[in-house]
């Protein structure tokens, strides 16, 4: 994997569509799939934005998302980053049964937040396995607190 850039441009996400603000994400960590979840008033996690390859089968499963459920739900219970290594290996039970389906390996999940206030989630996935650095970690809640100013 090639290094991430010293400065990637974070405060352009602000002016994309999710769609584009995904596609730049997903380019920068060199990450195959990503979505997008939106919390809301309802208190689920709303799939607003996926790219990548995600099963037909799979899509209805993650449209919705109950908080403390699956890598997204427990980011977004945590209010910190989650990640496994490898989802089809992974036995922690941290990644549900069908993100195997998926046929990703590397996964993290990360909250958007608005200051304190869960907004989202932001998840990428890769085919290989891979536990993302620090410094992607970082730079990934960055990028998500950054999508959380443009979601409301």
């Amino acid at each position: 994997m090639n290094a991430m850039p010293a400065k990637p441009p974070l405060r352009e996400l602000a002016s994309l569509s999710p769609p584009e603000a995904l596609s730049k994400i997903l380019a920068v960590l060199e990450a195959d799939t990503g979505t997008l979840h939106r919390l809301r008033a309802d208190g689920l996690l709303h799939l607003e934005q996926h790219s990548g390859p995600i099963p037909d089968a799979l899509l209805p499963v993650i449209r919705r998302i109950p908080v403390g459920k699956g890598m997204a739900g427990l980011a977004a219970e945590r209010a910190e980053p989650v990640q496994v290594c490898n989802l089809q290996t992974d036995a922690s039970g941290t990644a549900r049964p069908g993100a195997r389906s998926t046929g990703m390996r590397g996964s993290i999940c990360v909250p958007m937040m608005k200051g304190t206030r869960l907004v989202g989630v932001l998840g990428v996935a890769v085919e290989r396995e891979r536990d993302f650095s620090d410094s992607e970690t970082d730079w990934l809640l960055e990028a998500g607190a950054i999508l959380a100013e443009t979601c409301e």
